[in-house]
Parts: C-alpha cells; structure tokens; sequence
C-alpha cells in the first residue's frame, strides 16, 4: 500500500490501527540497533535507513540523487515488510538468518532476495531483528558495495 507520508511519524499515524504498534516498535528497534552513519528518513514511500550523501556522495548507483538505501519498512496490504539490502550482498548474514529464524519463531520464513515479510504482526521477532540490524557495520556495507559495483562494471 502506498502512503503519501511526509516523515516516519506521519507514515506510521496514516497505518490502520492494528499495524500502527508492530510499526512503532519495528521502527525503534531498527534504530536502536543500526550502527552509527545510517539516517533514517522517507524513501520510496516507506521509513528507510539510507548511508546519507554526506557520507556516501555518489548514492545509489542506479538513481545517484537517491541517497544509498540499506533497511527500509513498509506495510503492505497483506504484511509488514522489513527489507534488507545487507541481507542480499553479505550471503553468510543471510545463512544466519535463514537458521536462526526458527529459532524465534514458529511459522515459515517468508522472504524475497533483501524482503521479509510478516503477515501476523503478532510473530514479528524483534530481538532477531535487532540482531540482524547490528551485524553490518556502515564501512562494511559499503565496501561490498563498491565491490559488488566494480564486478558490474566488468561484466
């Protein structure tokens, strides 16, 4: 679902009431856990946590105006989305992931390439979440993103 929301707090005031909750603490839990250089702000019509253009000048490669997108969370018509750019250029965080989702919570990981999906906010798992959020350091997301840019270019 798209949101005409002008910051985080107005995002989360125009979700139905049974999502406003499980978004407030899915929002505090990404920030009280994302090291430090990260911004959280709106992109693409979602709460997102971007490396600003002070840090990273050039953005994301494909819109460069765009600062440098890593977590962003969005409530869909059917679910709760928390995507995680980490998760799809760092394949030993996604491994960890993967095992240590059922570990924490009962119904099957629903995921895309850097999407999880919750469809029950009630079975969010915060604290994995949060330890997801402080696996990747700011200088490690973008070395590998520069590697992962210079491979394009060769190909």
């Amino acid at each position: 679902m798209k949101y005409d929301a002008s910051s985080p707090e107005d995002y989360i005031h125009q979700l139905p009431e049974e999502r406003q909750q499980a978004m407030e603490v899915l929002r505090k839990t990404v920030s009280d856990n994302l090291p430090e250089g990260f911004q959280e702000t709106m992109t693409y019509d979602m709460i997102g946590y971007v490396v600003p253009h002070s840090i990273y000048p050039s953005g994301y490669h494909v819109k460069p105006e765009e600062p440098l997108p890593f977590i962003s969370l969005a409530s869909q018509k059917n679910h709760i989305a928390f995507y995680h750019m980490g998760i799809y250029i760092f394949p030993e965080v996604l491994t960890w992931f993967q095992e240590e989702y059922p570990k924490h919570v009962q119904t099957k990981l629903d995921m895309g390439k850097s999407c999880i999906r919750f469809k029950n906010p009630a079975v969010i798992p915060y604290n994995l979440l949060a330890e997801l959020c402080r696996k990747i350091s700011l200088a490690d997301y973008l070395q590998r993103y520069e590697d992962g840019l210079r491979t394009l270019k060769k190909k």
